[in-house]
């Protein structure tokens, strides 16, 4: 305990952020285009599933 608050004492003093980023800074702070491709594939493969399956059944 005193180990950890003498490194949080030190990166204070040292002007460095002492806490680390809680997750939801972190996501915040990515790129949403990773998130947006993978909408975008899933939209395209799902919709091709139901495309074919509706040509199945009424072809």
């Amino acid at each position: 305990m005193r180990k950890k608050n003498a490194q949080f004492a030190n990166a204070a003093r040292a002007g460095k952020k002492p806490t680390k980023l809680s997750r939801q800074d972190k996501l915040a702070r990515r790129s949403p285009v990773g998130l947006w491709a993978l909408g975008i594939v899933l939209f395209v493969v799902v919709g091709g599933v139901i495309f074919e399956i509706a040509r199945l059944i009424f072809l």
